[in-house]
This record gives structure tokens, C-alpha cells and sequence, in this order.
């Protein structure tokens, strides 16, 4: 409309996208977590929109004891590849080929799709490992007695899907 038009006219227009790896330093700065952060850099070659919720997404729900590395891939990938990429991080399978079995019995594809998916999601090489610059959450993040609570009205009914 107008109104938005004069303000256009007056303002400047800036892009801000960073990428998925300058997000990453960014929250090396003030995250706290080091397992969730490792874990979110070991799979940013996944991420097309990457966002600093998701480590404090992920530090909760892992605080809660729920499955915070599935919340952090299902913000990566959909389908088929989120699929495979949740096998490849559960830590009941040891081998590949437990993998492939069990990608082949709950019927998402043969053999052949999940070694085509499994090559799609190898991460780059050469990235270095960021430490983070701090070790505990501040005063106001930290979950209380009743986070699960918190949690059930942010997300709705909790389960293990």
C-alpha cells in the first residue's frame, strides 16, 4: 500500500543472510552445551536454514531426556534422507549393513536407496572443531522442575515418535 511504499522510499534495504557455518561461530560465542554443539556442526552440511534456536531447542529437549539429536536432524531433512540420517546417528545399530536391514524392513526402499542417501549425507571434509566459550546455561535458561510441563504446552503431547 502507500503507507509501506513512503517507507520503502525512505529507508535502505538490507539483505541479511549468513550462512549455516557463520551461524555456528556465532553460537560458539554464547552457547554452553558442547555435546549438542558438536553434534549440530557434524551435521551442518544438512541444514539449508539454519537457526540459533535450534541449539536451545536441542539443549532442552535433551535436558528433558527426550530425543534431542531426532529434533535437530528433523530440523535438517525430511523424508527418505531424514530417515537414513536417523539410523546412521541411533546408537543401536553398530554396522552398516544392521542399518540397511533396518531401512529395508520398515519399508522406505532397497538396499540401493539407502546407500544412495547414506552418500548424499556424508559431511564434508576438513572442518574444524569450535570450543565454546561457555560452560553453563545462563541463570534464566536453566530448565525448572516442571520443564517437561513447559515443554507439553510449547509442543503438545509428548511421545517417543
Amino acid at each position: 500500500n502507500a503507507d509501506v511504499a513512503a517507507l520503502e522510499d525512505r529507508g535502505h534495504c538490507l539483505h541479511f543472510a549468513p550462512s549455516a557455518h557463520e551461524i555456528h561461530r556465532q553460537a560458539a560465542t554464547w552457547f554452553w552445551d558442547q555435546e549438542v554443539f558438536d553434534f549440530v556442526a557434524a551435521h551442518l552440511h544438512w541444514t539449508t536454514q539454519h537457526s540459533l534456536r535450534t541449539y536451545v531447542l536441542a539443549w532442552e529437549l535433551k535436558k528433558a531426556g527426550m530425543n534431542w539429536r531426532q529434533a535437530v536432524l528433523s530440523r535438517c531433512l525430511t523424508g527418505i534422507a531424514l530417515e537414513v540420517a536417523k539410523l546412521k546417528v541411533n546408537p543401536t545399530y553398530s554396522q552398516e549393513e544392521e542399518r540397511v536391514r533396518a531401512f529395508v524392513a520398515a519399508g522406505m526402499g532397497c538396499r540401493a536407496t539407502y546407500f544412495n542417501y547414506a552418500k548424499k549425507l556424508q559431511p564434508p571434509a576438513g572442518k574444524s572443531a569450535l570450543k565454546l566459550l561457555q560452560s553453563s546455561p545462563p541463570k534464566d535458561a536453566k530448565p525448572s522442575e516442571d520443564f517437561l510441563d513447559a515443554l507439553r504446552r510449547r509442543f503438545g503431547p509428548l511421545g517417543n515418535g
